[in-house]
């Protein structure tokens, strides 16, 4: 008897549906949500920290049907909440809770800030070589394709983006270099609009990427996931009036969602000029988010 089969038989469902990587079982006993065990994550002991933490937002898991399988059993929470333009709001409202709750000062080596200073640094010079060379090879031709135009009309945006990310990266690593600890928190790493559902309490879905490290993490996961349809100056206004980033932590966070999207230039021409599209709207919606917190300089 497969996996399914053995949760059928013990849940006797009337039903079942596979969504994604999780198959939903319809019972009379209730609805629950069959998903893999993420490999090398204990999700139980992450879950047990948070409610011992105060933090019951996560929908209960039902592990002890098989303990030697690679399934996890959570109840089914149907979303109660999908059309609200507050959304976004109410969701940065519960991670801010998430970070205050589990946040701690934690001793770190002395390579750490160098590590994510290089890392950083190079990602930053690839991307500068990368656009450069596109640039030299569109701006011979006489006569360009229209992702050749697109691109070396918004050139300069992209390469000052990338320059402002380097200098704010070297400002960082000024005040963290002498630090030998770092903030941080249990993080959900894997936010966006579609893991927030609200029915009897709020909750937070697909905690298969949680872990501890830097609160930003999430704040810039969401961005990542959810720039074009939040209005994401207000949210961070919000997680800041529960959750107060420090100077290092809000620059780092500045510096990351600023990095300028690679650019596939292969591919369909009508593709190509869409997702490029796509990833320049993103350069300027950063560009007008951060302006508020630079407008002096």
């Amino acid at each position: 008897m497969n996996k399914l089969e053995s949760l059928k038989s013990l849940y006797k469902p009337y039903r079942y549906t596979i969504k994604g990587k999780c198959t939903i079982l319809e019972t009379t006993s209730g609805n629950f949500v069959i998903k893999k065990k993420p490999k090398n994550k204990d999700l139980t002991s992450i879950f047990n920290y948070l409610k011992s933490r105060g933090f019951n937002n996560f929908p209960e898991s039902f592990t002890n049907f098989n303990s030697r399988d690679d399934d996890i059993v959570y109840e089914y929470i149907e979303d109660n909440d999908v059309i609200n333009p507050n959304k976004g709001e109410d969701l940065i409202n519960l991670v801010a809770l998430l970070h205050s709750k589990t946040s701690y000062n934690k001793e770190v080596r002395e390579e750490t800030f160098k590590e994510i200073y290089e890392n950083i640094d190079n990602n930053i010079a690839y991307l500068k070589d990368y656009y450069m060379k596109y640039y030299d090879l569109f701006i011979k031709n006489i006569y360009s394709s229209p992702k050749e135009y697109e691109f070396l009309r918004v050139y300069s945006k992209l390469n000052a983006a990338l320059n402002f990310s380097k200098n704010e990266l070297d400002d960082w690593y000024n005040l963290v270099k002498n630090k030998n600890s770092e903030r941080i928190s249990l993080v959900h790493n894997n936010l966006s609009l579609d893991h927030y559902l609200v029915n009897d309490k709020e909750y937070l879905i697909s905690w298969d990427n949680a872990k501890f490290d830097t609160p930003i993490l999430d704040l810039y996961n969401l961005y990542q996931n959810n720039f074009w349809n939040i209005e994401f100056s207000s949210i961070y206004k919000k997680y800041l009036l529960i959750s107060p980033l420090s100077n290092e932590e809000q620059k780092l966070f500045f510096i990351l969602i600023s990095l300028v999207p690679e650019i596939n230039f292969d591919g369909n021409e009508f593709n190509v000029c869409k997702e490029m599209r796509k990833k320049i709207d993103y350069v300027y919606k950063t560009e007008a988010f951060l302006k508020e917190y630079y407008q002096n300089e």
